[in-house]
């Protein structure tokens, strides 16, 4: 019972952030019919969520996860409703892609205190398998993924951009008095945050070593690298592609990103129903956002734009799965926190830099190419983790 609450709790939060998520590239296109600031609002957005990652990581190894959670939802509730009175003051889209921003930030602390939480579940809750506990919230994540362009498209229909980041400000509240429920009925005894202070930079030093030195570490690196170069720039052009090149509705980009989580879910449930091996979590699901990638690529119909979108979207939570459960088995407890908000750092970084790339190709032919030409780095980066194996 209590890892279902903690499941509702992070499904509400994923609910909110994917409305501001689904927002920012959707208005900014439609205020400046343009790729180009479609796509560098994206990294703006992106970037200081990315960063803050070892930061946010090694807070979690000092400070207890429960509370910086509950801080990270009731600040971005604050920070939403801050963005929106900015923007009755002053006006202009900067103020959606600049609460987005810092919302970025305080979502990396809650998806790092999750982080940090969910071992301590694993060992001591309901769902024993750590790769179950994952996919299992990670199909509560999607389905958040899942609800959240279709309410942010209908409220759209009905309000104002600032109307609708208004309702995402009310569900960060109900997420965070769902932790709180979560909370008072889990009989979990969570480890103590590491003792003494000091300054941040040293436990960063530290999670830098063990991704140099720790067996496997680079290596899960790179495959990350890889596939977040296709989702980067999936996310950036998506809907100026679907709304633009393809000239399809608002509804049918909302349509899409549901059908890419609803596969994603159903993958999900499969891995938590299922026990496979994690090589083959990693070899299918790289494989298969490889070719997703090439497919949203060439861009010769919007059937085989949809398809390779549903590969790229659906496989990646299934080689998150991958990617989480590899790493769990190598970073010492003591140092998961700091360490994993460093590798999701390097992991993510070339999600904003595929943004920007976005922005320099704007066109749609050139932005078909850039996919094409990110596709085939990805192989690549592929190729070099599977010789360093």
């Amino acid at each position: 019972m209590s890892f279902r609450v903690f499941l509702a709790s992070l499904f509400v939060s994923k609910l909110a952030d994917q409305i501001l998520l689904f927002l920012v590239p959707l208005v900014v296109f439609q205020a400046t019919q343009s790729v180009a600031w479609s796509g560098l609002a994206f990294a703006v957005e992106a970037l200081p969520r990315f960063l803050s990652f070892p930061v946010c990581g090694a807070l979690c190894d000092r400070r207890s996860p429960l509370k910086l959670l509950q801080w990270s939802q009731l600040l971005r509730a604050a920070v939403c409703v801050a963005g929106v009175l900015g923007n009755e003051w002053a006006g202009g889209v900067g103020w959606l892609v600049a609460l987005s921003a810092v919302c970025g930030v305080l979502t990396t602390q809650g998806m790092m205190a999750r982080e940090v939480l969910l071992p301590q579940i694993a060992a001591q809750g309901e769902a024993v398998r750590f790769d179950r506990v994952l996919a299992l919230s990670q199909a509560a994540d999607q389905t958040g993924f899942v609800l959240g362009p279709l309410l942010a498209a209908a409220l759209l229909e009905l309000w104002p951009w600032q109307g609708v980041v208004g309702a995402a400000a009310a569900l960060f509240l109900l997420a965070d008095a769902t932790t709180v429920w979560w909370r008072r009925i889990a009989h979990l005894r969570l480890r103590d945050p590491e003792a003494g202070g000091g300054p941040l930079l040293r436990p960063i030093v530290v999670a830098f070593a063990h991704v140099w030195r720790l067996p496997g570490l680079k290596r899960l690196v790179l495959l990350a690298a890889g596939v977040n170069l296709i989702i980067g720039v999936t996310l950036a052009s998506s809907a100026a592609l679907v709304t633009g090149f393809y000239q399809r509705s608002t509804g049918d980009y909302a349509v899409l990103q549901t059908m890419g989580a609803v596969a994603t879910i159903v993958i999900l449930l499969t891995i938590a129903r299922f026990a496979f091996a994690q090589r083959t979590l990693g070899v299918v699901s790289y494989t298969l956002i490889f070719l997703g990638g090439v497919l949203t690529g060439l861009g010769v119909h919007p059937a085989v734009y949809a398809l390779g979108f549903l590969l790229v979207i659906g496989f990646d939570k299934m080689f998150n799965v991958y990617i989480r459960s590899r790493r769990q088995k190598i970073i010492p407890p003591a140092d998961y926190g700091k360490t994993t908000g460093v590798i999701v750092m390097l992991n993510n970084l070339t999600q904003p830099l595929a943004g920007v790339l976005v922005g320099a190709f704007a066109g749609a032919g050139e932005t078909g190419v850039l996919i094409l030409v990110l596709s085939l780095a990805m192989g690549v980066l592929g190729l070099l983790a599977a010789r360093s194996a």
